[in-house]
């Protein structure tokens, strides 16, 4: 355990480097030609490097809902239902805008789905940049509302339209947190 919270510390300086390296090769790159424009290693695709820095990083109060994450660290997805109208919310809210209500009941989200619709990430966000391109997808829950994920598939291009899509909680593993993706109903 000790080795993974040094592993979390170390990682906003690994961030940090990384980000330092990328903008003075930037710098270097702008002085050279007079553009922040860069070639995607991945794509090829010219890329443009806006000169304002944004981090950001922020916390959010989850008291109304800390019952999804709890059922997440048991392993289950729940969410909420408007007592009123029947309407569920995904992610789960404490109040029902179509009612203006607080009358909401939470109900567990059933384990699959359809897939919607896709797309395969490969321009990623410099917090992410350590992954392998990934997939993020809209599963459409037999309940009634959709769900956006991480789609774990060996081959994005097996996916399609209507394909059964299976819910799975658990640790990710390189942020060390709990959470939930889709994986295609073999």
């Amino acid at each position: 355990m000790s080795g993974e919270k040094t592993v979390i510390k170390k990682l906003p300086e690994y961030i940090d480097k990384i980000s330092e390296e990328a903008l003075s090769m930037i710098d270097r790159l702008t002085a050279e030609t007079g553009l922040p424009i860069y070639m995607d290693p991945k794509t090829g695709a010219p890329m443009w490097l806006d000169v304002r820095e944004l981090r950001l990083r922020y916390t959010l109060p989850v008291k109304s809902i800390v019952e999804f994450f709890e059922a997440l660290r048991n392993g289950v997805m729940k969410t909420t239902k408007c007592k009123e109208c029947g309407t569920i919310y995904f992610p789960p809210q404490i109040d029902c805008p179509k009612c203006r209500v607080r009358n909401m009941e939470w109900i567990e989200v059933e384990k699959e789905g359809e897939l919607v619709t896709w797309t395969v990430i490969n321009t990623k966000p410099l917090t992410f940049s350590y992954h392998n391109d990934y997939v993020v997808g809209i599963v459409r829950m037999p309940q009634g509302f959709n769900i956006l994920a991480w789609v774990r598939t060996t081959d994005p291009r097996k996916l399609a339209p209507g394909a059964k899509m299976r819910l799975k909680i658990g640790r990710r593993e390189d942020e060390n947190y709990i959470s939930y993706w889709f994986e295609p109903v073999e």
